[in-house]
């Protein structure tokens, strides 16, 4: 309204203090970015609106002033006084609760299987524990490959290279970070041995099934005069490994097998015919 102090001169009304009666959402995340409507009288033309001190951004103003739409700013965990400021003055604080995240609970290890593996890594391992999700896992600090975790009980994965010897086995998650009990045992790898293959000669087409017998043979590859063989398989116990010859030319080839621990030359090689 105006007001007449002196005939004649007429005054501009006079500006009204905004209030700010309700926070709708009255609670929101630490990290802020959530939209909160406000709720009052005579918040029009708002030039600031804070959150325990800390400015938010005003998305929309209702220009009858009874409405006002922020996005909240990020805060600490805790209430914190709301205030709208207008050309008119500054609002009495309404409280706005800040809510921490819960907090994850950290990981845990109960076991590794296998627990022990050549120096060479590539070992398939599964690892059981309990809140795994997102997991990584180290041996010594070298990172694990190929990680997946099931469930958040279970993380399997391939072990890396390491030295001959007992290693810390970790998994860290967002929460925190565990040790496996017992932790992985490198083994050195043992070089393989090779006593013969039967048969001994076959046609340059190649196709032949052979069988070399030796020891230490697990994982194994074969070349027959630098080709790979095919189909090659391995016993459980290391001490037979079978195939068919690759082609080849007329004559000797040399037969090597090769394993993570080494390379052993099979004695008289293959007679292609």
């Amino acid at each position: 309204m105006s007001v007449n102090l002196l005939p004649g001169l007429v005054l501009p009304p006079i500006p009204t203090q905004p209030t700010v009666l309700a926070v709708v959402p009255a609670s929101g995340p630490t990290t802020g970015g959530n939209l909160v409507l406000l709720l009052g009288f005579n918040l029009s033309g708002a030039t600031s609106v804070t959150f325990g001190g800390t400015p938010a951004t005003i998305v929309a103003q209702d220009p009858s002033g009874l409405l006002l739409v922020v996005l909240a700013p990020a805060h600490a965990a805790g209430s914190v006084p709301v205030v709208v400021t207008t050309p008119a003055g500054t609002s009495a604080p309404v409280t706005y609760t800040y809510v921490a995240p819960p907090v994850p609970p950290p990981p845990t290890a109960i076991a590794i299987v296998p627990q022990t593996g050549p120096t060479t890594g590539g070992t398939p391992f599964t690892i059981v524990g309990t809140n795994l999700t997102g997991a990584s896992v180290t041996f010594n600090g070298v990172p694990a490959t190929n990680v997946n975790v099931i469930g958040g009980v279970l993380v399997t994965g391939l072990t890396p290279a390491g030295v001959a010897g007992n290693a810390t086995v970790q998994v860290t998650t967002p929460a925190g970070t565990a040790t496996v009990p017992g932790g992985f045992t490198y083994v050195a790898a043992t070089p393989p041995t090779v006593t013969a293959i039967t048969p001994a000669t076959g046609p340059i087409a190649g196709g032949t099934p052979f069988v070399i017998t030796g020891t230490n043979l697990t994982g194994a590859s074969v070349t027959f005069g630098g080709n790979p063989a095919t189909n090659v398989i391995v016993t459980a116990g290391g001490t037979l490994l079978i195939g068919l010859t690759p082609p080849g030319a007329a004559g000797n080839a040399t037969v090597q097998v090769t394993t993570p621990g080494g390379t052993a030359t099979v004695p008289g090689g293959f007679t292609y015919q």
